[in-house]
């Protein structure tokens, strides 16, 4: 019997190329200012057209700066980029999110909220975390530069399907327990090359019950788990959350729409070749360690010590990212000081995310020495927190309200954590330099990060919720 992502995946097969591999057609396709202007000038300069420009959509989030008052000249690379992704989808007739739209933000907050990612759709766009948009049903990854430009010019992809993993989150949520944890907790358990080669399907009552946003975290770091695709089946409140939105089927196609997308889910015989289930009763709020996703802890427990690793490999990696996060084996994360809070990045960006931290902000005040940024993934996310209040709530406390994009999660628009700080960041990766030459990233949720920000130190929010 098919799975949910067989269903999809069959449906959009063009034809049989051998060898295992597929030519599967693209039903939307996402490009941003950092690999956007390389794949349109790459296809310009092979003399061909932009196929379908309809199915194609494109916004400034990586590289432009996200100061109060920024443009496109603020920094340095957004001055390079965005006017060549501008020129380039105006001269091909791809609809362009600007710096200055309302319909601006990072890409994958923006395509769900508005539409453009649709259940039993294929999406790709030049981003790993392109498999955030499997949180709506969708069939979403991340490509390189050469296969965007094949999009482009054929609005089809080569590909071999993946094997398939389903992970079952049972039990109901602890407090202060997120979607971020259960993801960084998969991740720790399992490791960060569990899922390679795999699309995972998340199920379970706990999924069901989860809201669309953190779904969508949670498919986010699918690609943190090894799997470049991450898919939750749709439902009720899928369609309650597309309905309406800018780009989604309206009036009788939107009927046509539900009665296709009612038809995607995973059969109940169907078969994986993996399986993995979890009581999330068991997990608590979890904060990364090291310097992967992988080395991850509950915030009651310690850093690893590297003479336990199952192997010399492990240990190696282990004492490695002990030394690059100036830390000493068996120690607690918890009163560790911290110099940076970062709320944002295409993995906690989302209104529902931003409340989460203010609830905790407005506790207190942001400790001396702590420069703490909430970063709104889109402006539709930033009218909506201040039409709340939100950001007057942040500033009161002693946080940074800024604009729409990528920021601190990438670094690449210049707003980098310094070399030797340690930031708390509800961002995607800890990777070494990914916040900036040197820098010491620890992952948690918004509100693990909210109370640091207060705290001045790594602490268990659950003090105070």
């Amino acid at each position: 019997m098919p799975t949910l992502i067989d269903k999809i995946w069959d449906e959009h097969v063009v034809t049989e190329l051998g060898g295992g591999y597929q030519l599967l057609r693209v039903d939307r396709h996402l490009l941003h200012d950092l690999g956007g202007p390389m794949s349109l000038r790459r296809l310009q300069r092979s003399g061909h057209a932009v196929r379908n420009p309809e199915l194609t959509f494109a916004t400034a989030d990586h590289c432009v700066a996200t100061d109060p008052g920024r443009d496109e000249s603020t920094t340095e690379i957004s001055a390079r980029l965005v006017p060549v992704l501008r020129e380039r989808a105006a001269i091909e007739g791809i609809t362009y999110f600007d710096i200055e739209s309302a319909q601006q933000g990072i890409v994958h907050v923006i395509a769900p909220e508005l539409g453009i990612t649709l259940p039993g759709a294929t999406l790709v766009c030049g981003d790993s975390h392109t498999c955030t948009n499997g949180a709506l049903g969708a069939l979403s990854f991340g490509i390189g530069t050469s296969e965007s430009v094949h999009v482009l010019a054929a609005q089809c992809l080569i590909e071999q399907k993946p094997k398939q993993l389903r992970v079952t989150f049972h039990g109901r949520m602890g407090t202060g327990v997120t979607a971020k944890d259960l993801a960084l907790h998969l991740i720790a358990t399992e490791g960060a090359d569990y899922g390679v080669g795999h699309a995972v399907e998340y199920t379970g009552e706990t999924i069901s019950r989860l809201p669309m946003p953190g779904r969508m975290t949670l498919c986010n770091l699918s690609i943190e788990l090894g799997c470049k695709i991450g898919i939750i089946a749709p439902d009720e409140q899928t369609y309650a959350f597309l309905k309406d939105t800018a780009f989604a089927p309206k009036n009788a196609a939107w009927d046509a729409a539900l009665a296709h997308w009612r038809g995607l889910f995973t059969d109940e015989d169907a078969v994986f070749d993996r399986e993995v289930s979890i009581d999330v009763t068991q997990i608590e709020p979890q904060v990364s360690w090291g310097t992967s996703p992988e080395e991850t802890i509950p915030v009651s427990g310690f850093v690893p010590d590297p003479l336990d690793a199952p192997d010399d490999l492990a240990a190696a990696s282990w004492r490695e990212s002990i030394d690059y996060m100036g830390l000493s084996a068996g120690q607690s994360l918890q009163g560790l000081e911290i110099d940076r809070v970062f709320i944002g990045s295409c993995t906690n960006s989302r209104l529902p995310d931003l409340i989460e931290a203010a609830a905790i902000a407005e506790m207190g005040h942001v400790a001396d020495g702590v420069v703490a940024w909430v970063v709104p993934g889109s402006g539709q996310v930033k009218r909506d927190a201040e039409a709340l209040g939100l950001h007057e709530r942040f500033r009161n406390s002693g946080f940074e309200w800024r604009e729409p994009g990528c920021s601190q999660c990438v670094a690449t628009n210049g707003e980098y954590v310094d070399p030797g700080e340690r930031c708390v960041s509800t961002s995607n990766r800890n990777f070494v330099g990914r916040q900036g030459p040197g820098a010491r990233t620890h992952l948690a949720s918004p509100a693990m990060a909210a109370y640091a920000a207060i705290k001045g130190e790594i602490a268990d929010v659950r003090e105070v919720m």
